[in-house]
């Protein structure tokens, strides 16, 4: 079959803080194709963690699908992410476009993104995150694989978030903790919270955490579901 043709768009990421963790993903254009082997997901997270250690971009967790890669990190200013994010989408333009000799579309418009509150929403965020694959395949944690944070052992690229850092004193400890969690799942009601707030690019957390952002940005960080009242609440 032949590959998807690529070009790159920069990430635009309306909502950034200093050290706010950031939930992000890339889509690739018509849901087509972005990562068609291990080759090509290998590069990819050769970039992102080039990329994120010259711009001091923390990498929490990460999953590569085929036509998306979710991504949790936390940037240390606006700037930072958006450098970060365009060097990752070109370079890895250049890299699969070369593979096949093609040109044109890969990034669906820009990058989608939305803040997390950390603790609580954070933690969510990230099993969001890693159990995507899962949701059709489970992963087992002592699986080493390229496209996933998911890990029995340190990950050079991924820096554990302080929440996550809590399940265990020590790296075995928290592995089997973590796994636990992680198999446990997640609410349907959850996943659709999650999915809302990032497709409206606003502040995952509670009202507070919201009005804090939107004092600090002069932008609206708050969404709900205004569709029909159920009949309990007429």
């Amino acid at each position: 079959m032949p590959r998807s043709l690529l070009h790159s768009t920069p990430c635009r990421a309306h909502l950034v803080l200093l050290h706010v963790l950031l939930h992000v993903i890339q889509r690739g254009v018509n849901r087509a194709a972005i990562f068609i082997d291990d080759e090509d997901r290998h590069h990819y997270r050769l970039l992102l963690r080039e990329a994120c250690l010259e711009n001091d971009i923390v990498v929490h967790a990460f999953v590569l699908m085929d036509n998306y890669a979710p991504l949790l990190l936390t940037p240390p200013r606006a700037e930072a992410l958006a450098v970060a994010m365009r060097a990752v989408g070109q370079n890895y333009v250049q890299f699969f476009n070369h593979r096949d000799g093609r040109t044109g579309t890969l990034w669906q418009g820009g990058s989608k993104s939305c803040l997390a509150e950390s603790d609580r929403y954070a933690l969510m965020v990230c099993r969001y995150v890693e159990l995507n694959p899962v949701r059709t395949v489970m992963i087992a944690l002592s699986e080493e694989r390229r496209g996933s944070s998911v890990h029995s052992r340190p990950c050079p690229l991924i820096t554990l978030h302080l929440t996550r850092r809590a399940l265990g004193a020590t790296w075995e400890e928290w592995a089997i903790e973590y796994g636990r969690w992680l198999r446990a799942g997640i609410e349907d009601e959850e996943i659709s919270k999650i999915r809302s707030y990032i497709a409206k690019e606003r502040a995952f957390g509670c009202t507070r955490f919201q009005a804090m952002v939107e004092k600090a940005l002069g932008l609206p960080a708050g969404w709900r579901n205004r569709g029909r009242p159920s009949s309990r609440s007429v």
